[in-house]
Formats: structure tokens, sequence, C-alpha cells
């Protein structure tokens, strides 16, 4: 459903006083020959997602108090507002990524035409920047609106003081400000800006990238309202807030409650809009869809543009741009990956015992399938020395925060968790992933591993499988389009066989060569490879000729049967015909089914 663009006086004027000067908003072109004249020594970045860009500054000097240190120029070509510049420059990057110089001049003002911005559909991989590729742009044009709305205040009250000297009297006093918490002074809060994200760990991790850009921005504030936190707490929080980071099921809960209005919501940014789906948001997409219907802007991320997110997008946007700067399957070229087959589960608890006691892991992450999975290994590395917690669902917030904040700080070195933290979860020293369960979805092994390589960083991600599930391997192969090259740890061999298909575009399961779970070496059509083969005098299943009904078995008469003959032969005679072992004193008696018997009618005499 498309959106109407808001006429609103203010906004108009806060638009007019924000028109950019031709220098300030670049198109993709130009900006791209910006980043190749930018600095090409690249370092890893400081630990930070807020721009996650490839580049930090190096050494720059502290900047006098007050003074906004000088803006790097990679970004300043961008024409993104001097404050903004200062808190990525204090985060430590000075170039942008490739998804940062595509996306923000889109994603600023446009001059002339009806739509003054571009709806936006961005798909990069993880760990490229798409973060501040949205956060950048809206506060920018946040922190524009606010600052002209304070200086039409300004300006309106230096002329009621001029007013009031010019009749001689006293100069008005400025008005106290009124605790917003207070229930008396209580009103609704009207954001300016709505990120949506699917999981509790992205939104407080977009959240807290916000607060680190506006740390330059004085008046700008940050709220983010996740589910499992205290009512009372993010109601407080979200006074007076610009910009609101949410999971769609508490902003509702809080919309209904007459707490926050949407009303005025200007850009909506809809992250990770395919795990959205997944969780079951797409009613609650579409109610926020209908309260914001008067926003200005919409942007969309996601791993992929599938047919799912495209429908979705068509109903909530209007006439998209995409922006595509990775393939969908792009190869992580820093991330080192590799397969261990196992017999068992016991098999594969001896290979992470083995991986996990690796002196060169600084922190690492094991994904497991199920919550009951991650409470069972969380404990048994626990009891076998290791500095390990568990972080899934079922837990309350208030714990997962507390867990997530001892990861970030050094003071946990396993996370054991299931795929809650496959999104979300950027911590710079995390170098090592493992996958001790296999995700239910081939892109889901994508976000897991993108929990470390992170911003040109290196990374290590192993795989444990079991040989029966090697369909769920040739799955993430055939998504990523690259093979995971199968090792084995001397001691710890799989004593089962691991014939597997390497390439993609072979023949599928039934060609000729390929067993029915993708392995070579069986026949066409031949038998799973934990099973022994039937005995040579009973014969395969699949080598039988079809049975046909009605056509003469083996040792039998001709005559066919057919599944409607029973009740048209009349009553069978016992021991007549095929059956001559019932031949005796009852051969040849009629048999009469019971509700064929004729039974007396009521009154009737009996015989017997």
């Amino acid at each position: 459903m498309n959106h109407s663009v808001s006429t609103s006086p203010v906004l108009a004027a806060q638009d007019a006083a924000i028109q950019p000067s031709p220098t300030q908003v670049l198109t993709p072109s130009i900006a791209a020959e910006v980043m190749l004249e930018a600095t090409s020594a690249l370092t890893p970045p400081t630990p930070s997602a807020a721009a996650q860009a490839h580049v930090p500054a190096d050494g720059a000097a502290a900047s006098p108090e007050g003074v906004l240190p000088a803006a790097p120029d990679a970004f300043a070509a961008l024409g993104l507002a001097p404050e903004l510049l200062a808190a990525v420059r204090d985060l430590g990057f000075t170039s942008p990524t490739t998804v940062q110089l595509k996306t923000i001049p889109l994603a600023m003002r446009v001059d002339g035409g009806e739509q003054a911005y571009n709806d936006l559909m961005v798909s990069s991989q993880t760990g490229s920047g798409k973060t501040a590729a949205f956060l950048l742009p809206v506060l920018h044009t946040l922190l524009q609106q606010h600052q002209a709305q304070a200086r039409a205040q300004s300006e309106e009250w230096e002329q009621k003081v001029a007013q009031a000297l010019a009749r001689g009297e006293e100069p008005p006093k400025r008005p106290k400000r009124k605790n917003p918490t207070h229930p008396s002074n209580f009103k609704p809060a009207t954001p300016g800006a709505l990120v949506l994200c699917p999981t509790r760990e992205l939104a407080q991790q977009v959240a807290h990238d916000a607060i680190d850009l506006v740390r330059h921005s004085p008046g700008l504030r940050i709220a983010n309202v996740v589910g499992g936190m205290p009512y009372a707490l993010q109601i407080a929080k979200l006074q007076n807030a610009n910009l609101v980071v949410a999971t769609p099921g508490r902003l509702l809960d809080l919309q209904r409650s007459n707490q926050i209005k949407l009303d005025q919501v200007q850009f909506l940014v809809v992250d990770e809009a395919d795990r959205m789906l997944d969780l079951g948001f797409a009613d609650d997409l579409a109610e926020v869809n209908q309260l914001t219907i008067k926003r200005r802007q919409t942007m969309m991320f996601s791993a992929t543009f599938a047919p799912r997110i495209q429908q979705l997008a068509t109903r909530v946007m209007r006439q998209p741009q995409r922006v595509q700067v990775d393939a969908q399957h792009a190869q992580h070229v820093n991330i080192t990956q590799s397969l261990f087959w196992a017999d068992n589960p016991q098999h594969k608890r001896k290979l992470l015992d083995h991986w996990l006691r690796d002196t060169t892991i600084d922190q690492a992450i094991v994904f497991a399938s199920t919550q009951i999975e991650c409470d069972a290994l969380a404990v048994d590395l626990q009891q076998a020395g290791f500095s390990a917690v568990a972080l899934h669902g079922a837990l309350s917030q208030g714990l997962r925060n507390r867990r997530l904040m001892a990861l970030r700080q050094g003071m946990v070195q396993i996370l054991v968790a299931t795929d809650v933290a496959a999104r979300g979860i950027d911590v710079p020293t995390i170098s090592h992933v493992f996958n001790f369960g296999l995700p239910m979805k081939a892109e889901d092994y994508v976000h897991r591993i993108g929990r470390t390589g992170r911003a040109g960083r290196d990374g290590l991600a192993v795989t444990f499988a079991e040989f029966r599930d090697r369909r769920k391997i040739f799955d993430i192969e055939a998504y990523t389009r690259q093979p995971i090259k199968a090792e084995v740890v001397p001691g710890l061999e799989p004593q089962q066989r691991a014939e597997r298909p390497r390439d993609f575009d072979g023949p599928r399961r039934g060609a000729p060569g390929v067993g029915r779970f993708g392995g070579r070496g069986a026949p066409a059509g031949g038998r799973s490879f934990d099973r022994a083969p039937r005995p040579a005098e009973r014969g395969d299943r699949n080598d039988r000729p079809p049975q046909v009904w009605g056509a003469p078995a083996a040792g039998k008469p001709a005559e066919g049967r057919s599944f409607n003959d029973r009740n048209s032969r009349g009553p069978r005679v016992v021991g007549a015909g095929d059956r001559p072992e019932r031949a005796g004193p009852g051969a040849g008696k009629v048999f009469v089914p019971r509700d064929m018997k004729k039974r007396p009618a009521k009154g009737a005499r009996s015989d017997h």
C-alpha cells in the first residue's frame, strides 16, 4: 500500500531550512571516485560497530575541549553534518565501506521532484557496515531539523524579549523545564524515525551504535524498545526521543496503550526483513505500515531479495531503488571455513573439546540447534573448566543483557547460543564460530559465521556434522556456492563412510551415479550409505517390476481382482476353489454375512 507524503507546515519549514548546497550531496558515481581517492592503507578498526568501516584513524591528536575535530575527507564528501563526522572520527573510522558509499547519497534528501526521499532496498553481506549506512543519513536529517527548530524557537524568544523592551517592560523569563516523567506532564512520545529489528539483541546493538553517533549532537535522543524490559523504564526513555529502535511486539504494545504515537514518523527502516517474516512479524509490519502511513522514506535491509521480500516491498514502499553491493551468495574471503564429520553426538563433543583447547582462541560462539541442547552444552563446558554461558530466547531479557555485556567486556570466553545470537552480535574479539548444531535454514549459516571476521578482520568458522546431516551440508554448500573443506583431527577420525558430493552444478538425486542422499558410488536410486544391502536372493525393491492390479501373480490363476468386486461375487463358499485344505464336513457350506441374514420381525415367533 502506498503512503502519502506529509505536507505539514512545520516539516515544510524544516525542509526549507535544511536545503543542502550543491556540494553537500554526491551522486553514487562521484562518491565512488571519492572512495578511490581515499587512503589505501587499511588496518583493522577499533572495537565498535557504529560505522563498521574498514579503516581506523591513525593516532589523531585530541582536539581542544568544545572544538570539533577535523572531519574525515571521505565521510565529509558524503555531505554529512559536522557533528556526525566528529563522532565517526572518535569511533576510529576514516573511510566508508562500499555499502555506505552507495546507500548514504541515495538516502539523503533529493532536490526536485515530487518525492524528496528515495525508498531503498539494500542487500549486503554481514559485517559490511549496513547499520551505519541507514543510521548516518537518518540522523543527519533529524539533526538538521532539530537545529532548524531550535533556531526558530530562539528567534521567536528574542522577538518576545525585544517587544517587551520596546514597551518598557521587563524581559520575560524562560519557563522552567518540566519533568516529562511526572504523570501530570506526561505526553506520548512522537519520534521522527523508527528502526524495526527482528530480535532484541539486534535492536540493542543498533541503538548502541546510534548513541555512539550522536555523542556530539546535543538534543538528539535515542530510545530502545524491546520485550522483556520494565515498561516504566522504557516509557521514561521514550520521552522526547527522536529515533526509536524497537522490536515490533513491544512497540505495538506501547502504541496501543497510548505511550507512543507513530503518526509523525518520517523515516521507517526495516532491518533484516527476511528474518522479520521468518519470525511471523508480517501482520505487525502491516500494522506499523498503517500507523506510519504519512512517512517520507522507507528503507529495507535484507540479506536476500527473496520473492516474499519483494512482495512486502510492493505493499509498504513506493518505487524503491535496489542497492545490491555483494552477491546474495558472496563468499566470506576473510573467514576460513572447515568441516569435521562425526559418528554421533559424543564424537562431536570430543571434537569441540579439542578445538576449544586451542590457545589462539580469544573469544568464540558455539551455536546449538535447540534451547535444551544449548543449556546442556553450556553446563558441560562449565564443568570441563571453560568460561561459558548460554544465551537463548527462553532466558529473561535482563539475564540476556548481562551475559552479552560480560561477553563484550571479556569476562566470558565462550558463548553457547541458538540462532537468536546469529544477528546483532558484534564483538571484535570473537575469533572463532563453531556450529555444533546445524541451522534449520541455509542462510542462517551465513549469518552465524558472520559473527566473526567482521569489518575486514580474519575469522575461523568450524562446523561439526553427523553423516545423517550431510543433506543439510549440501544445502549450505549449494546456497553459498562454495565447498566446505572436510578435515580430520588425528585420533578423532570418523569411523563411518563420509562420501559426499563436492560439485553443485552436477547431477541431482536420482541421476545415474548419485545415491538417494546425494552420495556417489551407489547405483541410480541406490540405498542409504548406512544401510546394509539386502541379500541377493531377495532382490531390491527398486529392481522389481511394477505391480499391476489385476495381473496374474506367480502361482495363481489369471483371474484378476478389482477394488469393487468384493460385493459383486456373491457369497463365498468355504472350502471350494483355492482352499482345498478346508475340505471336510463343512466344505461347500455357504457363508452368509451377518448383515445378510434375515432377522425375525418384531413379535414373530422363533424356531429355537
